[in-house]
């Protein structure tokens, strides 16, 4: 009898352990890795919720909502209080040349010169440190200027006869060279172009070359090292997340570029997210169409880039009309147009999205005209026209007809509404930059900067598009503000709207459960306050995949 009692005594302390056991099983809280609180969480989903918490596993988002339920609900390794500043999706590049920008770094910075005596200047100085065979620079603009001219050679070839200089204007469109660059591409006055102009006077280059013609000094300039280019992408990633950019659209990339970036990913050198079109080379564009997309959460490839023109600034976007400022003059296509819709059906054919630069109001109909051919109405192919700067009054209907998406750049409206109206004339302009037009009838618009052709920073682009003013809070009332974008429109444009653009919209662009954890924290509501303080706004936090990796000290 005994011993059936201590037998039972011994089950029943059993039992109530097990029962224990699984009572604590149970009961557990599932795990995170961090949680964010205390913070004004705009989700953009399609609700446009706000929300005040984050708990993120893995990289990607558990799920949002309040402060007290998700602390409640997870048990987590850390968390961090947010003190009421606002969290929004990491932003979308969603068109820039992040591996120019970085090589643009080793090169002599242009940007904001003031006349041509100040290029020579900073010239000279750089050379004096640059080590390279060439001297390279970048960012001058003419329109900038007391006097609105072109440069030319005399002064470069005085300072430098035999070492051979190459200075690209800001938009890339054009270049000033020596007469020693000029040489090595075998350029003289019997040169001929297509798609390009090479200036003369006196029968003579000038050394001003512009669109194609540029490439025919390019591509004799010797290339970086692998050190020191890994270097340069490694300090504009970290400019990039300094800024609350976690995804970078390169708007042109040939394959070698596009491994050696995937090579530095790999080995976790790099770590920015990047969505790659590739350039209009034909070893580039043979390898990938027969060997497909790449798809994956730090690399994309599944563009092709096209060229339709050139750039206002420089005259080279082609016009329906002449240049009011240069009669007779239309700018040009920089290739024929049965290339471009080969090239695009090839894309097509191959499972690739087509995005084409067209900048004018006849480059842009054409591209219109040619994408409605083949893409025969309604579809989900998400076929882009990047920059869209001039439209016709009559072919905005495409966008909504062939499912066409503007990509934009707001700075654009900015920086060249100066001299805007000088090229075009005060009918025309009217339907230039024409960004609300453009988004109402896409139903999407994808925002980007075109740095290093504009500044780097993504506020700059949300300031721009709400505002329609510079930095200097020039006009009073805002550059032909009825094409402003609201300000939900702008965040959109700069997060899901340029995700769902590069088909990312289920793993990025938003805040919801199951997305990449790629956020950024600033110290203003960009959403609430002044437009005038929208610039001056500060990133304090920048995460991609969870992971800090930029905070203010």
């Amino acid at each position: 009898m005994m011993k059936a009692k201590n037998i039972l005594s011994k089950l029943l302390i059993l039992f109530t352990g097990l029962t224990f056991c699984l009572c604590m099983v149970g009961c557990s809280k599932p795990k995170a890795d961090l949680l964010l609180f205390h913070g004004i969480v705009y989700t953009v989903d399609q609700q446009f919720s706000v929300k005040e918490a984050i708990a993120i596993k893995d990289g990607r988002i558990l799920e949002t909502g309040t402060s007290a339920e998700l602390m409640d609900k997870y048990d987590y390794d850390k968390r961090i209080d947010l003190n009421g500043k606002p969290v929004y999706p990491g932003f979308i590049d969603a068109h820039c040349h992040f591996y120019g920008y970085a090589t643009d770094l080793l090169k002599c910075d242009l940007t904001g010169t003031t006349s041509f005596k100040d290029i020579i200047e900073k010239v000279v100085v750089f050379e004096k440190t640059n080590d390279f065979s060439w001297v390279l620079g970048r960012g001058w603009d003419q329109n900038d200027w007391s006097e609105k001219v072109f440069p030319d050679k005399k002064a470069l070839d005085s300072l430098f006869p035999n070492k051979p200089v190459f200075l690209q204007r800001v938009d890339g469109h054009a270049a000033l060279c020596n007469t020693a660059a000029l040489k090595i591409a075998g350029i003289t006055v019997a040169t001929k172009i297509s798609g390009g102009e090479i200036i003369c006077a006196n029968n003579e280059p000038t050394g001003l070359l512009i669109d194609n013609a540029v490439s025919l000094v390019e591509q004799h300039i010797p290339t970086y090292t692998s050190e020191l280019i890994t270097s340069a992408l490694m300090k504009g990633e970290a400019n990039c997340f300094r800024c609350g950019i976690t995804t970078v659209d390169d708007a042109g990339l040939g394959k070698d570029t596009i491994e050696f970036i995937q090579q530095l990913q790999k080995a976790e050198k790099l770590n920015m997210r990047v969505y790659a079109m590739l350039s209009n080379s034909p070893s580039t564009l043979q390898y990938y169409f027969k060997s497909g997309p790449i798809i994956d959460d730090q690399l994309t490839v599944r563009a092709v880039k096209i060229y339709a023109d050139g750039a206002l600034g420089s005259r080279g976007a082609c016009l329906l009309t002449d240049y009011q400022d240069r009669p007779g003059h239309f700018g040009f296509l920089l290739s024929n147009i049965d290339t471009m819709k080969n090239l695009a059906n090839r894309a097509l054919q191959s499972r690739f999205q087509v995005c084409t630069h067209a900048i004018g109001d006849s480059a842009s109909r054409v591209i219109l005209n040619m994408y409605g051919s083949l893409l025969k109405g309604k579809n989900d192919l998400r076929w882009r026209i990047e920059h869209c700067q001039v439209t016709d009054k009559n072919d905005f209907n495409y966008y909504a007809d062939y499912s066409i998406i503007p990509s934009v750049q707001p700075t654009h409206a900015t920086s060249d509404m100066y001299w805007a109206e000088e090229r075009l004339g005060p009918d025309r302009v009217k339907n230039a930059y024409a960004y609300n037009r453009l988004k109402q009838a896409a139903g999407t618009i994808a925002l980007g900067t075109d740095f290093p052709v504009e500044k780097i920073d993504p506020l700059l682009t949300f300031y721009a598009a709400v505002s329609r003013k510079d930095l200097k809070g020039f006009p009073e009332g805002g550059f032909q503000k009825s094409d402003a974008l609201d300000r939900t429109s702008t965040l959109r444009g700069m997060t899901i709207e340029a995700a769902f653009a590069n088909f990312e919209e289920k793993k990025k662009g938003s805040i919801e459960a199951g997305k990449l954890a790629d956020l950024v924290v600033l110290d203003n509501d960009i959403m609430l306050v002044e437009e005038s303080i929208i610039p001056n706004t500060k990133v304090l936090k920048t995460y991609l995949g969870g992971r800090c990796v930029f905070e203010v000290k």
